[in-house]
């Protein structure tokens, strides 16, 4: 249950950061990406604050933050495949130089949100760590 906790707050510290990065930001294709990385962070956050029981269990908004996490981690290549920089951008030039590494990375995380069940909160409790675990790898690798 640490490692649980662990990966939840490490990944929820991840991807709250995207919302203060996405001010002043000009390039509409950065603008795609970080509004993406949002609605991950965002959704990451509802079933977060399930798992470590901040908020209460709702299987519907579980379902729903679930499916929009299948929806964006599906989007992600797409949205990261063409190199346009911003200066409030965060993405480091290493996502376009191990492109294959980068792509897996989103691939484990659409399983992860794919696998997640949704029916219960300690089912929830269970696929947050995957899903927290696989945010923190790509961040610690690809964001500055």
């Amino acid at each position: 249950m640490k490692l649980l906790t662990k990966s939840l707050i490490a990944g929820l510290v991840l991807v709250a950061g995207v919302a203060f990065a996405k001010e002043g930001v000009q390039d509409p294709t950065v603008k795609a990406r970080m509004d993406l990385m949002g609605t991950i962070g965002m959704n990451t956050k509802i079933l977060g604050d399930m798992a470590t029981e901040k908020t209460a269990f709702d299987a519907a908004a579980a379902q729903g933050a679930k499916d929009a996490l299948i929806a964006a981690s599906a989007d992600i290549a797409a949205k990261f495949e063409p190199q346009a920089t911003d200066p409030v951008a965060e993405a480091k030039p290493e996502i376009w130089t191990n492109w294959d590494d980068f792509v897996a990375k989103a691939t484990t995380l659409n399983a992860a949100a794919t696998a997640l069940d949704p029916s219960s909160l300690d089912t929830v409790k269970a696929g947050m760590g995957a899903i927290g675990g696989t945010c923190r790898d790509c961040h610690t690798a690809y964001r500055m």
